[in-house]
């Protein structure tokens, strides 16, 4: 006789560990409606509060993975990867990411989210593309991927049920923060769309949901750990946050920064990780011998333009105009107010804080506080200066693109608040912090 609901939150909030079949119950349970939210709250909590062993973690993993339709690649004729990020600001490079994989010969099926708080989302940056449909069903999703080598879409009903109720539930009930239930849902979501090999990046600082290195290495070692024990190649890189990625933060910002990334331009960061990451991609799909192999094909694919033709041709499977890809401009969205920061001291640009800066964005308009909100594609920040960067008094730091002249003014203030010069050198986080797989 299979337990009933309140005895399975009952041993796990005693610090009890819970069978694999007993979970399964659980989220099916959930799902059906037979397990109500407010039960389902409890669990979560006793989760927050007691955590999960590695085989508890799998178990559920593989519950809400397997609560919709999962994705099998078997008759494709190349390799498929994945990368997934936990999020930050500027943080665009999935973007630039996916088509120059694609080039290189491993098919990239990636399912993305929208941004929340001061995080970014990939969906809202693509749909700053006038047309672009990121809404599309599971078979259009596999018949492009086949077709060109790459598609991008948000999670559709069909994909992991549990996580889309239970995700939804967290957020209101303050359990965002247990790590299993974390590993449960980016995992779920990417196991099921299929992709064989997976490339983790766990943000670390101020702008991240990890704030310490410690609390993402646990996070970034329970995500190997699960993937792994799914089947899948998965490496996972700790990366800095404590100041933006890249120099446009927004949406239409950072499509025309990804751009820039396709043409063999870029800022040196965004561009650094955009071939890191692809080259482990290739690397753990079998395209290449060696990381550095892998980034080689990558900085190639990105300097000849494969990568770039390999966007455009994703734009226009996906209904956006591909007149982007070379004149972006006339067809993204631009704000009419772009109005400078000018540095008050002569000095080194010591810091700009990530939150501040993302927290800056989201009042502007460019993100949203609650899922209901809507975006302003058009509006955001263009860093001349970064952190490390010398400056003189009256040098411009920063453009702000606004639309309302209060709120543009306002997040002027803001953003120059965030920015930190004075003596001495920038001591802030390495790029790369750490790697696991």
């Amino acid at each position: 006789m299979t337990p009933r609901a309140v005895e399975l939150i009952a041993r796990k909030r005693d610090g009890g560990a819970l069978t694999s079949q007993e979970i399964h119950g659980l989220i099916a349970g959930y799902v059906s409606g037979e397990v109500p939210d407010y039960q389902m709250a409890a669990f979560a909590m006793a989760v927050l509060f007691t955590g999960m062993t590695d085989s508890e973690t799998a178990a559920l993993l593989e519950a809400m993975q397997h609560s919709g339709d999962v994705l099998q690649w078997d008759g494709l004729a190349m390799p498929t990867a994945d990368k997934h990020s936990t999020g930050g600001v500027g943080d665009k490079i999935s973007i630039p990411l996916a088509p120059a994989v694609a080039a290189c010969g491993v098919a990239v099926p990636m399912i993305s989210g929208r941004g929340l708080g001061h995080t970014g989302g990939t969906l809202d940056k693509l749909e700053s593309i006038a047309g672009f449909d990121v809404q599309l069903d599971l078979e259009r999703f596999a018949q492009l991927t086949a077709q060109i080598g790459v598609c991008l879409i948000g999670q559709t009903e069909r994909i992991c049920p549990a996580d889309r109720k239970l995700y939804a539930l967290r957020d209101v009930t303050a359990t965002i923060e247990s790590v299993p239930l974390i590993v449960a849902s980016i995992l779920s979501k990417k196991l099921a769309e299929g992709a064989q090999s997976l490339v983790l990046d766990v943000k670390v600082g101020t702008g991240a949901f990890m704030k310490t290195r410690e609390k993402a290495l646990d996070l970034a070692q329970a995500m190997v750990t699960a993937a792994r024990a799914a089947g899948r190649n998965c490496t996972a890189f700790l990366t800095a946050m404590d100041r933006p990625t890249g120099t446009h933060i927004g949406n239409a910002l950072e499509i025309y920064e990804s751009i820039e990334l396709l043409h063999g331009r870029g800022p040196a960061d965004s561009r650094e990780q955009v071939v890191r990451f692809g080259g482990e991609m290739l690397r753990l799909a079998g395209v290449a011998t060696t990381l550095v192999q892998g980034e080689q094909k990558i900085a190639a694919a990105l300097d000849n333009g494969r990568a770039l033709a390999k966007f455009a041709e994703l734009v226009q499977a996906q209904g956006g105009d591909p007149l982007v890809c070379e004149q972006p401009w006339r067809v993204l969205p631009r704000a009419p107010l772009q109005v400078p920061i000018f540095a008050q001291q002569s000095g080194t640009v010591l810091g700009l804080d990530a939150l501040q800066v993302g927290l800056a964005a989201v009042r502007l308009g460019a993100g949203r506080d609650r899922a209901s909100d809507t975006i302003d594609a058009a509006v955001g920040f263009v860093l001349a200066c970064k952190p490390g960067d010398r400056v003189a008094a009256g040098d411009v730091l920063a453009h702000v693109h606004g639309r309302e002249p209060a709120r543009t003014a306002r997040a002027q203030a803001e953003l120059a608040a965030a920015y930190h010069i004075g003596d001495g050198q920038f001591c802030g986080l390495p790029l790369w912090l750490d790697v696991l797989g």
